[in-house]
């Protein structure tokens, strides 16, 4: 799946190893590892499966958008979108659901 990042940070978060955003080592990894799992899916339903993730939808004026758990804390914001044949994820934000 194409990753695409709504936000300049996140993207330097998720390529430059050395770069952190003012996140914690644990949120800053667990980012990663969830931006890894999306460029490894082939679409949404693989998401469903790895149930880690507790993927999501959201609901009233987010309905377009989904969520996946970071860690207990944090949950990664995204967009699904099709281009073409291949899927596309857009990823819009870290947020603290506490």
């Amino acid at each position: 799946m194409n990753v695409h990042f709504k936000d300049e940070d996140l993207e330097r978060l998720a390529t430059d190893r050395t770069f952190a955003g003012g996140r914690s080592p644990a949120v800053v990894n667990g980012f990663r590892k969830v931006v890894g799992f999306i460029k490894a899916a082939t679409d949404e339903r693989d998401f469903y499966g790895m149930r880690s993730l507790r993927f999501e939808k959201l609901s009233g004026a987010r309905k377009h958008q989904r969520s996946m758990r970071i860690n207990d804390q944090y949950r990664l914001i995204i967009e699904l979108a099709t281009e073409g044949d291949t899927k596309a994820a857009y990823v819009v934000g870290i947020e603290d659901y506490h």
